[in-house]
């Protein structure tokens, strides 16, 4: 269940991010990105992201209802790896924002880098939960 968790997450952040730039990118046309309306884009993409991930599990935990709520020793530190993995990218978004808003960028982009990095956490940590559950994992 868990890594139908993981592939869910892989999913969902492909889709949700995409959407976010189909609808950025095609706002801007010829003109400079940092004058498209982007706010409201990025918190539908992220709300609707969280709404698909809440209705996919709960689907995939009435599919397997004897999977549902199990989760041992192997599921936790899988998923404590997967999480230790993407957070990087939070880190590095943030460090990436911090040097962005003391250079004085707009704010176009740092939201967009935040966001990136979010992303990017987002499926290096479900990418390495799925790598672990399929090749192996071996706890440190």
């Amino acid at each position: 269940m868990e890594e139908k968790r993981a592939w869910i997450m892989v999913v969902v952040t492909i889709c949700a991010y995409a959407a976010y730039l189909i609808v950025v990118l095609g706002r801007a046309g010829s003109g400079p990105l940092v004058d498209v309306p982007y706010v409201a884009t990025l918190l539908w993409t992220i709300g609707a992201a969280i709404a698909a991930s809440i209705v996919l599990n709960v689907a995939a935990a009435i599919a397997s209802p004897r999977d549902a709520g199990r989760k041992d020793q192997r599921d936790r530190e899988i998923d404590r790896f997967g999480e230790y993995i993407g957070q990087s990218f939070v880190v590095i978004g943030g460090v990436a924002a911090l040097v962005m808003a003391m250079a004085e960028l707009d704010h176009f982009w740092i939201a967009n880098a935040v966001y990136l990095a979010f992303v990017c956490a987002s499926l290096l940590g479900s990418i390495a939960k799925i790598a672990a559950y399929r090749w192996g994992f071996q706890a440190w």
